[in-house]
Order: structure tokens, then sequence, then C-alpha cells
């Protein structure tokens, strides 16, 4: 069974990608099953927060039409900040979903792509912010599955990748979070793309969430194009085996279920 568990279309606001597009390259692929987490964050100007009534009749349709051959989940990515948690709240209680990635885009409604956030800050500053911002948000928002590409603050670090030793104890804190509450977190291969030396989250992250006995792992490509589908996933599951994972989840109902890594 091969799952993608990161996937936008053109109900995110960084794609075009048709949703129907989308299922169809999914099938081409062999892929078992995808589930759609459409961006929403609160907290830009403007705020950019999916259209989930037009999300949810699409993914209704393209389930009459294709659920005989692949399995469509309803996801989201919450990009959350801790002043944002409110809004999280009520939309979660607004809509039923299989999935929800936990994310982290900006601070202080400044964002990271741009350098808004990290301008005026050392290195230091802007990395220690940015895991005790998503540290905060777990521990007052507990409607999540996975924390997604938990160190991806590294594809807008200017400076270069910050070393994980000067990050590792809030990163502990966040895992040893994350497993007393039965939560997991994704291996992204958008670092495959980004050229990145390392995976998202880098190796040391993963083999220290195994270490500590964390077992929920999914697979996302966080794909907004054709070509990023399910991209690498052969060589993320090498590396899993190879530290040790046997398995890894899909989600129901907000409810992991466990599958050998293929």
């Amino acid at each position: 069974m091969l799952c993608d568990y990161h996937v936008h279309t053109s109900f995110s606001d960084d794609s075009v990608y048709p949703m129907e597009e989308v299922v169809k390259k999914a099938i081409s692929l062999g892929l078992d099953e995808i589930c759609f987490c459409e961006h929403t964050d609160f907290g830009m100007k403007p705020n950019q927060v999916c259209d989930y009534p037009a999300f949810f009749s699409e993914l209704k349709r393209c389930r009459m039409i294709y659920g005989n051959k692949i399995n469509l989940k309803a996801g989201a990515e919450f990009g959350m900040q801790v002043h944002t948690i409110p809004d999280f709240a009520k939309l979660y209680d607004t809509y039923s979903f299989d999935f929800v990635l936990l994310s982290c885009h900006q601070i202080d409604n400044k964002e990271f792509w741009n350098q808004d956030f990290q301008r005026g800050k050392t290195q230091e500053q802007y990395n220690n912010a940015y895991y005790e911002e998503i540290y905060q948000v777990m521990k007052h928002y507990h409607n999540y599955s996975v924390l997604a590409h938990l160190d991806a603050i590294k594809r807008d670090d200017a400076c270069g990748i910050y070393p994980f030793a000067k990050s590792k104890d809030i990163i502990e804190e966040i895992l040893k979070l994350a497993i007393r509450e039965n939560k997991g977190i994704e291996v992204n291969t958008s670092s495959f793309r980004y050229c990145l030396p390392d995976l998202t989250p880098c190796r040391e992250i993963l083999a220290l969430y195994y270490e500590l006995g964390g077992r929920i792992i999914t697979l996302g490509s966080d794909s907004h194009k054709e070509e990023h589908l399910a991209a690498h996933f052969t060589q993320v599951i090498n590396v899993l085996k190879s530290m040790g994972f046997r398995e890894y989840c899909t989600f129901q109902d907000m409810i992991p279920t466990f599958h050998p890594l293929p």
C-alpha cells in the first residue's frame, strides 16, 4: 500500500492543479490513497483560507467517479500561530476531517519565505522562536494528526542549515509531547526539490523520534504540481527502514491505521 498524505490542489492559494487531475495522476502512479491537505493560514493579509464548501463538494464528486480506483481522504494543513488557535478551533468544529497537518509558516503574522520574520534577528533567535512557537501551539491545541515538515524553517534560512544540536533540547520536548498525545510526524519529500542536504525533518530528528518511542509516520510529497506527487518516496522509505521504522500511517476520521512500509 502506497499513500501520499500531503497533497495540494487549486483549493490552496499556491497551486493551480485541479483536484480531478491530481486524482488521475495518482491512479496512474499506482497510489492506493491520497489525502488532500489544503492550506489555511490565519493572520495573513488577507487570510489564506481554503474554500471548504467548494473543496468538499469537489471531493465528493471525485469520490463518486474514482472511488473504486483510489481512496481519497479529506485533510487540511493548518498553518498555526499561538494567537490564531481560536480561528482553527472554530474551523475544525465546522468541518469533518480525516487528517490534519499542523505546520508553522509564520510568527507574529510575519512569513519566513520572504525573510520578514527573520529580518533583524540572529540565526539562533529565529530558529529558537520557530520551535518555541510550534511547542506552544501544541500545548494549547490538540486537534491535529501529525507535525508537518517539522524543521521546514531551514528552507528559508539565508544563513544556511542551523545545526540540529543547537535546537535538540526544544525539538526533543516537541517530540515527547507529540508522542504523549499520540500524534505523529511526517516525512516531507519537498526537501528534494528545495535541494536541501537532508530530509525534512532531518535524519537526526527522525532518529530521535524513533529513539523516544515515536512510531506514527506519514509520507507526504507536499505536492503542488503534477511532477511532485509521491516523488522520492522510495528513497525516503529506505531511509526509514534503515532507522528501524517498519510501518507508516493513514488516517480515517482522525484515527491512524498502521501499514507495513512497502
